[in-house]
Parts: structure tokens; sequence; C-alpha cells
């Protein structure tokens, strides 16, 4: 039943080796194009090519909605969450333009928002529960609950795999989130609120104060039941978009997808799926480091140099989204460059 602990594929250490091999054949100083050259051969060893690309990326939005919203730990309403859903497929938001500068397809998923029953064009309702229990006083989600969403995340990215995509990005939505993430990540990093919880949407200082002593409540509520399993931990005080993004990191790492992982709450989702089943770290490239308040505190547990730094705090995976530029880029250096042989330069020097 556990899926999440099946193994992950391996990378390809050859296409790692014939790519660190081409970078230094291309006509500059070996190393000169630095976190660039870094992408191209990850990127040639997850994919198994000696010539890397993201032709067909994959961007899923996750949304639900959160009880712990009852505590009034964020600047905007929760029928927000509803009303970005339309904007997500009318091609309104951030991550709608995104999606259609790269010709990504994009996929919006309701797991879980508050409201009666609905029909959003090009919105996939698979509500598991209209939002998640305040976590405050009880679990966020029961384990059956919990392992819906990682299975919404599963099934999106088999669906992306069917679909050919060629890299995978996770973003989110759900009003409350970066207070569900903050717990999340307290938890996993054994840390207390006041390390690891920013001003998510633009709280006010008393606001965030009071956030803090929700999160900090909630750690004493719940760490005996959580201990230091990623999987219970999500239970008692992620959010249902929270889980479904770690359900579809693991489930790309066991299927051979590489993955962009956005900011704050998208490298909780990673940092707990990694707990769940170590080999997901291989297949993760970070697209930014956000201006949210513990985003380097995760980053630095994974290990993780994200490749832009634009202080952005939006969400729904606009920094990974932005770094699908970037990486385009890189795989483009790295195909098309001519080597010194082609150009006919003279030594290994520029």
């Amino acid at each position: 039943m556990n899926w999440w602990l099946e193994a992950c594929k391996t990378p390809s250490a050859e296409a790692k080796q014939a790519a660190e091999a081409r970078q230094l054949q291309l006509t500059k100083p070996t190393g000169s194009l630095s976190e660039l050259e870094r992408t191209a051969v990850l990127l040639a060893s997850l994919q198994n090519t000696a010539q890397p690309n993201i032709h067909k990326p994959w961007i899923t939005i996750f949304a639900g909605d959160h009880g712990v919203m009852a505590e009034n730990i964020s600047a905007y309403p929760q029928a927000v969450t509803r009303q970005m859903l339309q904007n997500f497929t009318s091609g309104g938001a951030c991550i709608s333009v995104i999606a259609k500068e790269y010709n990504a397809s994009l996929q919006v998923i309701d797991c879980g928002s508050v409201g009666d029953a609905y029909e959003y064009a090009g919105v996939e309702r698979r509500c598991i529960m209209q939002g998640t229990a305040n976590f405050k006083i009880q679990a966020a989600m029961t384990e059956e609950q919990c392992m819906q969403a990682l299975e919404l995340g599963r099934q999106s990215a088999d669906k992306a795999l069917a679909n050919s995509a060629s890299i995978y990005v996770a973003g989110e939505m759900g009003i409350g989130n970066t207070c569900s993430a903050s717990a999340v990540a307290c938890l996993l990093l054994n840390q207390p609120a006041e390390q690891l919880t920013g001003v998510g949407t633009g709280i006010r200082a008393e606001q965030l104060e009071h956030k803090k002593q929700v999160i900090d409540q909630a750690l004493q509520l719940h760490k005996a039941y959580a201990q230091n399993d990623a999987f219970k931990i999500l239970c008692a005080v992620g959010g249902l978009e929270i889980a479904a993004m770690a359900g579809a990191y693991i489930r790309c790492a066991q299927i051979g997808l590489p993955i962009v992982v956005d900011g704050f709450i998208s490298t909780v989702s990673a940092l707990a799926a990694v707990r769940m089943n170590p080999r997901v770290r291989d297949w993760m490239l970070f697209g930014h480091q956000s201006a949210e308040y513990g985003h380097r505190s995760l980053l630095n547990e994974l290990q993780a140099e994200p490749l832009l730094k634009l202080n952005l705090r939006l969400g729904e995976g606009s920094g990974a989204g932005a770094a699908l530029g970037l990486i385009k880029l890189a795989c483009s250096l790295h195909n098309h460059m001519a080597t010194f042989a082609e150009a006919a330069v003279i030594g290994d020097k520029v």
C-alpha cells in the first residue's frame, strides 16, 4: 500500500560522463558557464541522453484549503483559492502566462477547496475533503486522506509521462498554506516556528507573531504522534496540496521524470518526499530561492543550489517556471555550442 517506498530510477552515469566530456570540448574556458554547465550535465544524466532538452514541460497546480484559516493567519480570505482556480485555467495567472511562454502543459487539480460543487472549465475537481481540519486543535488529515492526496500527485506524474513530458513542475494554491508548510518544516527540521515562519502573502507584524504562536501550539499538540515520520507529519499539519506535491515528486523519481522544485511550500513538499524516499533527491533541480523566511534552511537541508534568486514569494510554481528559461538556455548551450575541433580553435582554452 505504501507505494512511495518503491525504488526510484537511477540517473545515467554514462550520460553524465558523456555530457561532462562534451563540456570540456566546448569553446570556452573549463567551468566558465558554471551552473549552466552543471544544469545541462545533470539533465543529461536524468534524461539519459547526450542532448538534454525541455521541449515539453509539464506544470501541475495543486490546490487546497486549510482549516487553520480559522485562526486568522492570512492576509487573504479563503474564497481566493476557488477564484484563482478559474484564473489559472482562463490564462490570467502568473503561472498561466509562464506556461504559455514555454509551451508547457498546465494541469490544475483541486485537491480539496471549500465550497459547493462546481464545474470550472479546465479544472480537475478531485476534492478529498473541503479543506483540511484546523491543525491547532486536531490532525489536518487522517492517514487515509493523506494517502489519497499523495495518490493525486502520483497520478499527475504518470499523466505527465504518458504525455511525453520532458520535465515536471509542481505548483500550489491554497490560502493559508504557508502556515501549514511552516508547521511541516518545523517538524521535519525539529525547529520552532520562529526559525521557519514568514509573512506568506503579506501579513502584518502582529499577525506574524500570532501565526508563529499557532504553529508552536500545533507542534506541541502533534509531536508525539508525528515523531520524525514525514508521512505522519503531513497528516498532522500538512495540506492536501502539500501532500499531493510530495506524491508527485516521489512518483517522478520512480518513473524517471526530472523535477524543478519551486519555492518555500514546494520545497517543504520536496523535503517530505525525500524523507519518505531518499533517492527522490537525485531527480530534483531547484528553480529559485524565494523571499519567504526559512526557505534557505530547507535548501541547505536538501544540499540544493537554486538557479535563481529574484526575491519571489508568489508560489503557484512561478519561480520554477521562471527557471525553465535558464534550463532551456543551459540545454541549448550544451547542445549547440561548437567544440574546439569544430571551430578550429587550437588548445583547450579560449
